[in-house]
């Protein structure tokens, strides 16, 4: 086992630990990531029908959430994520609205 000793002046957040985890959302609003979800949903109409009903839904959650003062299921919401990212095709606009509505949600 080996220690690390840090003598300098630490700035910024940190979380250490073995389940450590700092979310950068780069100031996006839970406004940003629903108009960012509403895009994927006319994107994927368009290019992708058959995935369009997994961004209605997580679409949904996020009109549900805001509506009931909660946060959102954050393991639907990646499932649907994950699904929309997978089935879309690679280099559409489909894929990188889903990526960015990752990225705004923190995930």
């Amino acid at each position: 086992m080996s220690t690390y000793n840090f003598h300098g002046n630490i700035s910024g957040p940190g979380n250490y630990g073995d389940n450590g985890k700092i979310e950068v959302h780069h100031g996006q609003s839970a406004a940003d990531a629903l108009r960012l979800a509403d895009e994927l949903v006319l994107r994927l109409r368009a290019e992708s029908p058959a995935l369009a009903g997994e961004a209605e839904l997580l679409r949904g959650e996020l009109v549900r959430a805001d509506e009931e003062g909660r946060p959102a299921d954050r393991g639907r919401l990646r499932q649907w994520l994950e699904l929309i990212s997978a089935g879309a095709t690679a280099g559409s606009g489909s894929v990188a609205l889903a990526q960015e509505l990752g990225r705004a949600l923190g995930m």
